[in-house]
């Protein structure tokens, strides 16, 4: 009973008003120290970077207290200037705190080369989907007496004979040379040693 009276007594009701008092400033102060150290609510825009070179996007960024980090890339924009910024995370527009560091792709200086596949001997139907699917453009589709129908006979590249495992850049146009299935065997083989021969001929001259 003596202790239930004391908790109403001034004394402890003044203790207990210092005890809440302490508390309420000593939170105060942390939450200060925090908001200060962790830069709460201290936001930068980021700016956009597209079409700018390296040396123009280290101005901008560090006169915003931003950094950046370089990505590899394996894509070309022609309506890019070359080495220029392409890409960029976080997207332009967006808020960040300070020091944030903003990661950026530059454009390559030109497309990439990509290796001609296995296509001669295959079908058309087999070797345009293949031709497309790895970045190349279909050109020119031209016939030659053959006995098997729409089998690709020769590759061409702006009118010169290309062989699987020759290189070329991504978006070249490949012109096609296929069977036409009205030819026979022995003069299909003679016809394609004959151009053999004419084409040794004209490359030795």
């Amino acid at each position: 009973m003596n202790f239930i009276k004391f908790l109403f007594t001034k004394t402890f009701l003044r203790q207990l008003l210092f005890a809440v008092i302490g508390l309420v400033v000593i939170s105060f102060f942390i939450l200060m120290w925090l908001k200060s150290s962790t830069n709460h609510e201290q936001k930068i825009r980021v700016p956009s970077l597209a079409k700018m070179m390296l040396d123009d996007v280290d101005d901008k960024l560090s006169e915003m207290d931003l950094r950046f980090e370089i990505l590899d890339s394996s894509n070309y924009n022609p309506d890019y200037p070359k080495y220029s910024v392409i890409e960029q995370i976080p997207k332009a527009g967006e808020y960040v705190k300070e020091n944030r560091k903003i990661y950026i792709t530059l454009n390559r200086s030109g497309y990439l080369f990509l290796t001609i596949p296995e296509v001669v001997g295959k079908t058309r139907r087999q070797a345009e989907p293949t031709l497309i699917a790895m970045g190349f453009k279909i050109g020119e589709i031209t016939y030659r007496p053959y006995i098997a129908e729409d089998e690709v006979l020769e590759l061409l590249h702006k009118g010169k004979k290309i062989a699987p495992g020759d290189e070329l850049q991504k978006t070249e146009v490949i012109d096609l040379v296929l069977g036409d299935g009205s030819g026979n065997l022995r003069r299909d083989v003679e016809a394609t040693k004959t151009n053999e021969q004419k084409n040794s001929k004209d490359g030795g001259e």
